[in-house]
């Protein structure tokens, strides 16, 4: 995908949506999946008048966390996983945007826990159009995979079966609608 191919692509500063917008991520559980989101959230987006000069940053309230069972959440919170009270926000900053053959790829530190990693979202454009209510709106689709306890969530327990409860890979998939600021 070229600049070019992205119809009404703007330099400026955009700002997520985030009631347009979701936070997941999904981990085995056993033998499915397990999924989860976050709530509370903010992300600029910066853009050249290349897609390549692009930047990004994002902040997650870790204690927005959701996964549809309240106790599971509180567990989400307590120093086993996120540790909120020490480790109250997540952070996203892009380092680098590429292509790599027709994908566009966003490089960046993903600091989650204190412990700050270099990872790849796989970004698909969705498109820019205006809104009812007049807005320049960007729609995008980012995804990746982290190892867990590379970010310090080591928690697990052994089954008696052989393996373990949960699993190392982590999928991060964002829907994310941005509007452009009007200056």
């Amino acid at each position: 995908m070229t600049q070019s191919a992205i119809a009404g692509f703007t330099s400026g500063t955009w700002q997520i949506d985030p009631t347009h917008s979701s936070i997941g991520f999904s981990v085995r559980h056993l033998v499915t999946k397990f999924r989860g989101s976050f709530t509370d959230f903010s992300a600029t987006l910066t853009t050249g008048d290349d897609v390549l000069d692009s930047t990004v940053s994002a902040d997650i309230k870790a204690a927005s966390i959701s996964t549809g069972n309240p106790d599971r959440d509180v567990h989400m919170h307590a120093p086993d996983f996120f540790d909120v009270e020490n480790h109250p926000e997540l952070t996203f900053r892009s380092t680098a945007v590429r292509y790599d053959g027709d994908d566009l790829v966003v490089t960046g530190d993903l600091t989650l826990r204190g412990v700050t990693k270099s990872v790849d979202f796989q970004v698909e454009v969705g498109g820019i159009t205006t809104s009812p209510y007049g807005q320049t709106v960007l729609g995008i689709e980012a995804d990746t995979t982290i190892k867990r306890e590379e970010f310090g969530l080591e928690w697990n327990s052994a089954l008696e079966t052989g393996g373990v409860l949960l699993g190392s890979d982590v999928k991060i998939h964002i829907e994310a609608e941005f509007v452009l600021d009007q200056q």
